[in-house]
């Protein structure tokens, strides 16, 4: 499986962030894995690591939609204003327990996003973005 070096995991639900971070970690896919609860922050983390250590950017972010204060599709307005030459080597997936049939297509036609899947994170996801996207 290919191992990344960051990963961003962007979900209100705290046991949530655990549950992923243990799937990662055991199925060795990061070196680093950074949960964030709130979108705003998360936002702010990546605007810190583009003015100070774009190098350190993530390679994969895992986006829930609904979450309180702003949302998935909030943030990805956001995450557009971030320079293209960082965006452009990071996966956006959306992670998510949506399905509402229209967020699920609406994400999927987001140039931004390179799949969505349903909660939860499990080691089949990780092995089918492996193979499908580790060499983008």
């Amino acid at each position: 499986m290919a191992k990344y070096q960051k990963v961003f995991l962007i979900d209100d639900d705290e046991i949530h962030n655990f549950l992923c971070e243990s799937v990662i970690r055991s199925q060795q896919f990061a070196t680093n894995v950074c949960s964030y609860l709130w979108a705003e922050e998360a936002l702010e983390a990546l605007g810190t690591l583009v003015k100070e250590n774009p190098e350190e950017f993530p390679e994969i972010i895992f986006l829930d939609i609904n979450m309180p204060g702003m949302d998935g599709w909030e943030f990805i307005e956001e995450y557009r204003k971030l320079p293209l030459e960082l965006t452009q080597k990071c996966l956006l997936f959306v992670l998510s327990s949506a399905v509402d049939k229209n967020d699920i297509t609406h994400a999927k036609n987001l140039s931004e996003v390179n799949d969505f899947f349903s909660k939860p994170l499990t080691s089949d996801i990780l092995h089918i973005i492996s193979e499908q996207y580790s060499t983008l």
